[in-house]
C-alpha cells in the first residue's frame, strides 16, 4: 500500500468532515421546520382552542394539553453557511508559500482580550475542543488559508491534526527571549518563527538587543524565515537601527475609529497606538509585512479592518476567527481584493494556486 493510499484510509479528509457539517446543519433546519414533538402539538391544539373566544364552549369541554412544560422554542432562524468565492490568494515569504490570511492562533489557545470580562478566556478554552481545532483547521484549508499561527505548545496539536487528517496547514510560531523557549519553537514543526511583540517590546524598553539579536540568529542557523514582531512602531525602529534585520515583520494595525480606543484608561483596548506611523514605517521597507490585530480584537468589522490593513500596506493578515466566521471573513478578503487596492507600498508578488496545489500532489504522490 502506497502513502498515499495508507494516508486516505486512516485519515479523515476536509470534504468528509464539510460534508457531515453541512448534513448537520440541513438536519437542524430539518427540525426547525418540522413535526414538533407531542408535547408540542398538544399544547398548540389547545391555544388554538383557546384562542377562539367562543363564549358558547366551556372552559371544561375544551381539550386539554396532556403534559405540562415549560416555555419551548419551537422555531429556529438556522443561518446558512454563505458559499466560498474564492480561496484566499498566496504570497512567498523567503521560499515559503503562505496565504495572504493567515489563521491567528489566540483565540483557539485560548487567549483573549476581552476588555474587563473575566469569563471569555474560560469560555473560549471550552469552546475549543480538540474536534473543533481540528474542523476550524479543516474549513480553513478548504477557504485557502495554509498557515496557521500559534506557539510551541500547539505544537502536539499540530502534530496530531497532521497525523489524523490530510490536512497539510502550516505552523508559524512565536516564542519568547528564553533560549530554551526558542529550541523548542524551532523544533515543534514550524516553518517559521518570530519573538512575539510583547517580548520584543520589553526587550528594546530593557536595551537588550543582544538577546533579540541571538533569537534571530538561533532562528536563521535553522534554516528557517525570522521575523521581528512588535505592539509599539518604536520598538521595530529601534531594531532596524541596531542594524538588525529580519525576514518577516509582525506588527499590529489597525483603524482608531471604535470608541474606545479613545478612552482616558488603556485598559486592553487599544493594540496599534500609532497606525499613520506605523504605515510610515513600511512604505519604505522590502520586507513582507504581517499585520496582526487588524480587527482591534473584535472593535472593528472585517470590512473596515481587512481595507484598512490593505491600503496601509500590509502583505499578510493574521486574523483569529471562529469557525462560523472564517467563509465570510474569507469572501470579505476576496470581494476587495478583486478591484486593486490603492495601497501606501508596494505589493509583493501572488503565487499561481493551481501550480501550487500541483507541487504539493506531486509531493505526497513521491514521498
Amino acid at each position: 500500500m502506497t502513502k498515499k493510499e495508507n494516508a486516505s484510509s486512516n485519515a479523515v479528509s476536509r470534504r468528509d468532515v464539510l460534508k457531515t457539517t453541512a448534513l448537520a446543519g440541513m438536519a437542524a433546519a430539518a427540525s426547525a421546520v418540522g413535526l414538533r414533538s407531542h408535547e408540542e402539538r398538544c399544547l398548540a391544539r389547545a391555544a388554538e382552542t383557546m384562542a377562539t373566544d367562543d363564549p358558547a364552549q366551556p372552559a371544561s369541554e375544551a381539550p386539554k394539553p396532556d403534559a405540562v412544560s415549560g416555555a419551548t422554542r419551537t422555531s429556529f432562524n438556522v443561518k446558512p453557511r454563505a458559499p466560498l468565492n474564492a480561496k484566499v490568494p498566496l504570497a512567498k515569504i523567503c521560499d515559503l508559500t503562505v496565504s495572504r490570511i493567515i489563521l491567528g492562533g489566540n483565540l483557539i489557545g485560548g487567549y483573549a482580550h476581552s476588555r474587563d470580562l473575566i469569563y471569555v478566556s474560560d469560555l473560549i478554552k471550552a469552546y475549543h475542543t480538540e474536534q473543533k481545532c481540528v474542523e476550524t483547521f479543516m474549513l480553513a484549508e478548504e477557504c485557502g488559508i495554509n498557515a496557521f499561527l500559534g506557539d510551541w505548545n500547539q505544537g502536539k496539536m499540530m502534530e496530531n491534526y497532521w497525523k489524523w487528517t490530510d490536512g497539510k496547514i502550516q505552523l508559524i510560531s512565536q516564542c519568547t527571549d528564553d533560549l530554551d523557549v526558542v529550541k523548542r519553537t524551532i523544533d515543534c514543526g514550524s516553518v517559521a518563527v518570530y519573538p512575539q511583540g510583547e517580548t520584543c517590546d520589553r526587550l528594546v524598553r530593557e536595551g537588550n538587543f543582544d538577546r533579540i539579536e541571538k533569537i534571530v540568529t538561533m532562528i536563521r542557523d535553522a534554516k528557517l524565515p525570522v521575523g521581528l514582531g512588535a505592539h509599539r512602531i518604536e520598538t521595530l525602529q529601534a531594531i532596524l537601527d541596531k542594524g538588525i534585520v529580519p525576514d518577516f515583520w509582525m506588527k499590529t494595525y489597525h483603524p482608531l475609529t471604535y470608541w474606545s480606543a479613545h478612552a482616558e484608561t488603556e485598559h486592553d483596548n487599544i493594540y496599534c497606538r500609532k497606525p499613520d506611523v506605523t504605515r510610515e514605517f513600511f512604505e519604505s521597507r522590502p520586507e513582507p509585512w504581517i499585520a496582526f490585530k487588524t480587527l482591534a480584537a473584535g472593535a472593528v468589522t472585517p470590512q473596515e479592518g481587512f481595507r484598512f490593513a490593505l491600503e496601509g500596506g500590509a502583505d499578510f493578515l493574521c486574523v483569529g476567527m471562529y469557525d462560523f466566521q472564517i467563509v465570510d471573513d474569507v469572501n470579505i478578503y476576496t470581494d476587495i481584493v478583486k478591484n486593486p487596492v490603492q495601497r501606501s507600498r508596494r505589493s509583493i508578488d501572488d503565487v499561481d494556486r493551481d501550480a501550487y496545489e500541483k507541487g504539493l500532489e506531486e509531493e505526497e504522490e513521491n514521498a
